[in-house]
């Protein structure tokens, strides 16, 4: 026996006539005994005299010994085979081998009889339309009530045998025959096949509310629809085959031969209760109680409340049918339904959880609602941020059943429940339990439960957010309220209205009527959100699924920065760090650790174990989004990468739109080695060309290296004018294309006796043809770089008519030719009286305009 769904009480013990037939009439017994005789009985404790008018029909059987109140002798000439009260009629129909009578209640005055009914076995009453139908022989005979004292015949109908059981269904009759259940069609009497009956017991027919029929084959209880079609909800496998079945929701009684079965009519229909009663006759519904009619006493089967059997059912460990019941709850205790099916369900997930079905317990954790928190004190390897908002995880408290009248024993089966419900883990459980409780499947059906419960709580935590966000905008302006009053106030309300920020004006017009005090914003759902995020987290990197941690990293989120970057680092799992580290804006950390791991992917001897390689393009793309942001921490640490990836590195300074001179002077200050470099890029990379500044620094930096150079070949008389490094073929090319620099401060700094080449075109640039041709004539010896001098100058003057002629260039070159001696004479006074004329007028040339006609040409020569 799984619980005791009904009580058995002998309401009536020992009495000398034999019972035939028993039915209720508010508090009181009929018996239709075997000499015809009606015989009515009462409570022993209420009054003798008092009438079932008295009692009325709300009044049910109560559970005490019942005495003889009168009898109605006559009241029918042969044994009352059965009875039934017609409450909707108040009307008390009975079946005798002569006739089927009809008595007024509660004064039993006879106001019809259908003679026609003699013979008739078995009869089945609509009580929705007052239709009676019977059968005798091979006949079904149908009758109407007539709304007054009778009854008219409506039609009467031939069937292929004798019929043992039938029941409306619809407005149809499904009848029982021999061999077979037929549909039989009240309007035309046409037949249908079912299936065939049993081959041992005879057929059996019941209806059930919801208008299905449960028909029986044997020991078999077959569900069907109205037309007889076979429901796909299973079958009722008795012990035996009865000979009577009662529907009362949620059980199916049946009457067996050696006892009385109470089977769940929820599939798989488990066996509840077994009622052990010898010799009985019949099973009788009446007023929603059992009656159990024996030949010379009657029983009372009475339910047991509610409460107290889904008390029994979850202390036994059936908590689908102690939930099926609290479905079953009145309306009026919906509240404690609703707790006491969170209760079943923590009991029952926890019980599913100590025996392995770890996802079907989660899903009971999810029905009852219980926080999180909860659930994770099932993983105690699993850290989650301390919180003074949620509540603790401690085990739920039941919820008590006052409410309920509760019956006799129900509070020692609370308190077997108790004793028997999963208890919480302990700090101190045995090892073999801990790891079994972190196994990888535990840890799975951890991350669904959390995966289902996630939307809702992020949701929360996220409008919390804004709500607080919403409040601190406000809190700007409340000053203005304070000061001004609050028309101005309402008028903020009113443009956030216009503008549609419905939710902000909102917000605004609480602010005004409560105060910013009355709103206050607690984090209770972000502290939520926070130890759902931790513990997905970890439970993700447990079950090797670090992708399904980046991508949870990713999003929006509420990791604890503290405990997870604890957790990731001791388990190497550095990609899901640097994410943690830079969804939390922490981009500094995420940036050295991000360095380290680059290193350790090209050392030799690495120190950490590593899943991945990681390259210094990783520190560039880490960087990209931070040059709008904070540029000097992009240029921090992209000296780390800027030698290994010199071009990725200027483009990310191009792309990101960083100031090109902060870029050059932090080069200066911290990197100067790499200076020329990105300035040659920056050059060539960039058609708008660069300031005139950066022009000047790039052309200092190239002559500071080929003077260097210079100074050392010349310590050891090396030095040749006519050797190139590449540094001077930068300078010479850099010299030669842009027109930024200052060519005065430059030509201050070259040698006397060397750099003749640079020291023309310097003063090319400042219009001092006479003098560069005699260098490229005197000091160098090439005519080629003379002639191409003046070819250039030329040109220029070609596309600027305004200017004043240089045709005369060529006359000049000619000149020194033919007269070298005036040309070389004080050479050097009127180079040194030139640079430092304070009246001499540098040209000065834009850096876009300079650039635009020849940025292909240096590109190509500063790239060599």
């Amino acid at each position: 026996m799984v619980h005791s769904a009904y009580d058995s009480y002998e309401l009536l013990a020992g009495y000398p006539t034999k019972i035939d037939s028993v039915v209720s009439y508010g508090s009181k017994l009929l018996l239709g005994c075997s000499d015809g005789s009606l015989r009515i009985f009462s409570p022993e404790s209420s009054d003798s005299d008092r009438s079932p008018t008295s009692s009325g029909n709300a009044i049910n059987l109560l559970k005490e010994s019942y005495v003889q109140e009168r009898t109605i002798a006559g009241f029918s000439k042969r044994p009352i085979i059965a009875m039934e009260v017609l409450r909707s009629k108040e009307l008390l129909l009975s079946l005798s081998p002569e006739s089927i009578a009809f008595h007024k209640l509660p004064n039993f005055a006879m106001i019809a009889v259908i003679t026609k009914a003699k013979g008739a076995s078995v009869y089945s009453w609509d009580d929705r339309r007052g239709y009676l139908c019977f059968a005798k022989q091979k006949r079904v005979c149908i009758f109407r009530h007539d709304g007054g004292r009778g009854f008219v015949e409506v039609k009467d109908f031939g069937v292929p045998d004798m019929v043992k059981s039938m029941s409306w269904c619809g407005e149809n009759i499904c009848i029982g025959i021999r061999r077979e259940y037929m549909i039989l069609n009240s309007g035309n009497g046409a037949l249908s096949e079912v299936f065939p009956s049993g081959r041992i017991a005879a057929p059996l027919v019941v209806s059930l509310s919801s208008g299905e029929l449960l028909l029986g084959k044997d020991n078999i209880g077959v569900f069907v629809d109205q037309n007889g079609k076979l429901v796909q909800d299973g079958r009722i496998c008795w012990s035996e085959a009865p000979s009577e079945v009662i529907i009362q929701k949620p059980y199916a009684i049946g009457l067996l031969p050696r006892y009385i079965e109470i089977r769940s009519l929820r599939a798989p229909y488990p066996l509840i209760q077994t009622v052990v009663l010898r010799n009985v006759r019949h099973l009788v519904e009446s007023n929603g109680l059992i009656i159990v009619s024996l030949d010379n006493s009657v029983y009372g089967l009475f339910s047991v409340p509610l409460g107290a059997q889904i008390v029994q059912l979850t202390a036994s460990g059936n908590f689908e049918e102690a939930l099926a019941l609290c479905k079953l709850l009145p309306p009026e205790d919906s509240s404690l339904r609703v707790a006491k099916e969170s209760s079943i369900h923590i009991r029952y997930a926890y019980y599913l959880f100590d025996n392995g079905s770890y996802e079907e317990a989660m899903e009971h954790f999810i029905a009852s609602q219980v926080d999180i928190t909860y659930v994770l004190s099932l993983y105690p390897s699993i850290i989650v941020p301390k919180s003074t908002m949620l509540p603790e995880a401690e085990k739920p408290v039941d919820v008590g059943w006052d409410a309920l009248d509760l019956s006799r024993g129900s509070s020692a089966m609370s308190e077997e429940m108790d004793a028997s419900s999963p208890v919480h883990l302990e700090s101190d459980e045995t090892s073999a339990l801990e790891s079994k409780k972190l196994s990888h499947n535990t840890l799975m059906a951890l991350i669904k439960y959390l995966q289902k419960k996630r939307f809702t709580i992020i949701e929360k935590a996220a409008a919390e957010g804004t709500d607080e966000a919403v409040l601190d905008a406000v809190g700007a302006n409340f000053k203005t309220y304070e000061s001004k009053g609050p028309r101005k106030f309402n008028k903020l309300a009113y443009d956030k209205f216009q503008t549609t920020s419905w939710h902000f004006a909102l917000v605004v017009i609480n602010y005004l009527f409560e105060g910013r005090g009355s709103v206050p914003l607690s984090s209770v759902a972000r502290e939520r959100a926070a130890v759902l995020d931790t513990a997905l987290l970890q439970a993700l990197i447990l079950t090797g699924q670090p992708s399904a941690a980046l991508e949870l990293l990713k999003g929006l989120n509420y990791s604890d920065v503290k405990i997870c970057e604890e957790f990731l680092q001791k388990r190497n799992q550095y990609a899901a760090l640097l994410e943690l580290y830079k969804c939390n804006n922490m981009h500094r950390e995420a940036l050295k650790l991000l360095h380290k791991l680059v290193e350790e992917s090209i050392s030799d001897q690495p120190q950490l174990e590593l899943t991945q390689k990681f390259t210094p393009e990783m520190i560039i793309e880490f960087l990209k989004p931070l040059c709008g942001t904070d540029p000097m921490l992009v240029l921090e640490f992209s000296m780390l990468v800027l030698e290994s990836c010199p071009t990725q590195t200027i483009e990310l300074f191009l792309s990101g739109n960083i100031p090109a001179d902060l870029v050059n002077s932090y080069l200066k200050q911290h990197a100067p080695n790499m200076q020329a470099t990105y300035l040659e890029f920056m050059l060539a990379m960039n058609e708008h060309g660069i300031s005139g500044n950066l022009q000047n620094e790039m052309v200092q930096i190239y002559l500071s290296e080929v003077l260097d150079w210079y100074a050392d070949l010349s310590s050891e008389q090396k030095w040749d004018e006519k050797a190139y490094s590449p540094t001077r073929r930068k300078l010479l090319s850099a010299l030669d294309s842009i027109s930024g620099y200052n060519p005065e401060g430059l030509l201050k700094s070259l040698p006397l006796d060397a750099l003749y080449e640079e020291r023309a075109i310097l003063l090319g640039k400042m219009n001092q043809h006479e003098l560069a041709l005699s260098l490229y004539v005197h000091k160098l010896h090439v005519p080629e770089l003379a002639l191409s001098y003046c070819d250039r100058v030329y040109e220029s003057q070609l596309h600027q008519p305004f200017l004043k002629s240089h045709s005369s260039v060529y006359l000049t070159l000619l000149q020194i030719y033919l007269n070298p001696r005036r040309t070389t004479r004080d050479f050097q006074k009127r180079i040194n009286n030139l640079v430092s004329s304070p009246s001499l007028g540098i040209p000065k040339v834009s850096s876009a305009a300079s650039l635009k006609g020849r940025g292909v040409v240096l590109q190509e020569k500063l790239l060599r």
